[in-house]
């Protein structure tokens, strides 16, 4: 079994929301084959709270607009550290990059095959890495980034 054409659809819509919305390592993963309650898994993460609800309202408006979908359920928003959207067909958690850390759902999926991504949101790989260092960087120097 492999995920529908619809769950495919979703996630890219996702997909291309979240890296518009600048998140970070966007990955999916197709996990009909060992999952029966959903065909489809969207990782994405964010450096701070305010940008994981900014990707998650993205999202949730984009598929809504695009695809007439709206989440069945939608979890973590309160504290936005980890927040899923559960479309029944696909299931989206964007993390904050300290719980996508953690919690490593990619070592739990590694077995799944991976979904073909937008360009766009396969740009996004690498990207937690890039400003943690730059944030270390920053810290480190005793500068904040503000090059005025």
């Amino acid at each position: 079994m492999t995920a529908t054409d619809h769950a495919i659809e979703l996630i890219n819509t996702a997909a291309q929301a979240a890296a518009d919305k600048l998140a970070h390592d966007i990955i999916a993963y197709d996990v009909s084959d060992v999952l029966s309650i959903t065909d489809a898994f969207l990782l994405a993460s964010a450096p701070n709270d305010r940008q994981v609800k900014s990707i998650v309202d993205e999202i949730e408006e984009r598929l809504n607009k695009q695809l007439g979908a709206k989440p069945v359920r939608r979890e973590g928003d309160r504290e936005a550290r980890w927040v899923l959207l559960d479309y029944v067909d696909i299931v989206v958690h964007v993390q904050h990059s300290e719980e996508r850390v953690f919690y490593a759902l990619e070592r739990l999926w590694k077995d799944c095959p991976e979904l073909e991504l937008p360009a766009d949101a396969r740009d996004t790989r690498g990207k937690a890495e890039e400003h943690a260092r730059r944030q270390a960087a920053e810290e480190a120097t005793g500068t904040d980034g503000d090059w005025r």
